[in-house]
């Protein structure tokens, strides 16, 4: 674990070493601005050219067959100097920080500057409070990018002050960037309760109901087709949908984050994570509506270590396969972790009729406090009761679940391995699973369809529905590509 956490450590060693929140301006050449008479101050990032993908429609870049292993250091040469970087304080490029003005135009300009210059600090002073609209953040930049945040950071309040010339599907986005790091002591608030409650999103009463209509609602924090990403310190919270997506990126290093929105908002993912390689997440909080960590297609190397997760849906694996596609995920860490208060624990949700392959995932070392579906494995997910039987399938192989401790919400029985028909699931351990009833009594009857694997230790509750072995016949199990 020592030796991953280090190679993280190597890989943001520079952009790091920049941020010091207690005497920002003495580590670094102070930069006031360039002449703000000149026509380009303000003026929105260029759009990329008509051969690059489009960040505001993108199509997820393929994955490629041979995915690498954790980054090191991105710049070997650079001896870690930090003498050089330069402040852009966006109070200095127009900004107000009281809340309300709208303060984009300072952001964009102090970027543009920040990114022509290695180790450039855009900074967002602690004090003040910066509304900006819908903005892509472009590169690629100098080495050495940190953008901190160090007060509050928030786009318009709801649907009704949203431009409608911005993409409602997105916030904060980073494009083509390598070696940036996004941290600082303050917060980003996604000002989200006016999307929460719009009458197209599924409420979450008794009473409640859902109207038919568009209903986008932005994602808030962005990274898109970028490398050697570091991602620490803030608080990101009451985000509209997902807190943090991260597309076609590789080496990415979270830790130190808090993330939260009401157990009740609606998709409101903690970190989604897509076509991603080579992802440490450590020490962190997640609370939300919806997955703590979700993680889809084209992601391979993953580790998670140290997070506390919920209330929220747990940490899901998919689901993958919608739609007939295919879908390729590989070696997946959980361990040293906490789920709590949460729909789902560990979940790996595949539709029917997909292809590809789950492999090598591996759950250690968790604890569960009052967990409805703690351990579970669904190959027939679907949104509605019209999902048809299909006969191919995401084939799942190589789950580990070691040292899985706590407690159970009875509604539901703790282990659920719901495995495809025709394509069954193979080599599940079972490894020192003790799950006990938070309330009420044990429940002994967990439930396996077409699961195959091994127990290498007596189960709580029992479990005498996996299969030993493998199946005498497979279906059609596709892993072209993965």
């Amino acid at each position: 674990m020592e030796i991953i956490r280090g190679f993280f450590a190597i890989c943001i060693g520079v952009s790091l070493l920049l941020y010091n929140a207690s005497n920002v301006e003495g580590r670094y050449h102070y930069h006031k601005p360039k002449n703000k008479s000149s026509n380009n101050i303000g003026s929105p990032v260029s759009p990329p050219p008509d051969d690059t993908p489009d960040p505001q429609n993108p199509i997820a870049p393929s994955s490629p067959s041979n995915p690498p292993s954790i980054p090191s250091d991105p710049y070997p040469n650079d001896p870690g100097n930090t003498s050089s970087g330069c402040i852009f304080n966006v109070m200095d490029y127009g900004a107000v920080g009281d809340g309300s003005t709208d303060d984009t135009d300072a952001f964009r300009q102090a970027w543009k500057e920040a990114c022509g210059l290695e180790s450039g600090v855009i900074l967002a002073p602690s004090g003040h409070s910066f509304m900006i609209t819908s903005t892509i953040f472009t590169g690629p930049c100098k080495p050495g990018l940190v953008f901190q945040v160090d007060g509050y950071l928030m786009p318009p309040d709801g649907p009704d002050c949203w431009p409608e010339k911005d993409s409602a599907k997105q916030w904060l986005v980073f494009y083509r960037l390598d070696g940036m790091t996004l941290t600082g002591k303050g917060t980003i608030e996604g000002n989200g309760e006016k999307w929460w409650d719009l009458p197209c999103k599924p409420h979450r009463s008794p009473n409640g109901s859902t109207s038919k209509g568009p209903c986008d609602s932005p994602a808030l924090i962005r990274f898109f087709m970028s490398s050697n990403l570091a991602v620490s310190g803030l608080r990101i919270q009451n985000s509209p949908q997902f807190h943090m997506k991260f597309d076609g990126c590789e080496g990415v290093l979270i830790e130190k984050l808090s993330i939260s929105s009401p157990k009740l908002s609606p998709n409101t993912d903690g970190i989604h994570i897509e076509n991603t390689k080579a992802v440490g997440i450590y020490d962190s909080s997640i609370s939300n509506g919806d997955d703590c960590i979700s993680i889809g297609t084209g992601c391979s190397n993953v580790d998670i270590d140290g997070l506390t997760c919920g209330p929220s849906h747990g940490i899901s694996i998919g689901s993958l396969g919608v739609h007939h596609s295919q879908a390729c995920v590989r070696n997946i860490t959980v361990r040293n972790s906490v789920i709590k208060e949460s729909d789902n624990g560990l979940r790996i949700k595949t539709w029917q009729g997909g292809t590809g392959c789950v492999s090598d995932i591996n759950f250690e070392n968790i604890q569960m406090e009052n967990v409805r579906n703690c351990i579970n494995i669904d190959q027939y997910y679907c949104l509605s009761k019209a999902c048809l039987n299909e006969t191919s399938a995401v084939y799942v192989t190589g789950v580990t679940y070691r040292n899985i401790k706590g407690t159970y919400d009875v509604r539901t029985p703790p282990i659920h391995f719901a495995c495809s028909d025709t394509v069954a699931c193979t080599d599940i351990i079972l490894s020192e699973v003790e799950l006990l009833p938070e309330e009420g009594e044990l429940m002994d009857d967990p439930f396996c369809w077409n699961a195959y694997g091994t127990q290498e230790t007596v189960t709580i509750p029992p479990i005498n529905c996996l299969r030993e072995g493998q199946p005498e016949s497979q279906g059609e199990v596709s892993s072209v590509g993965c």
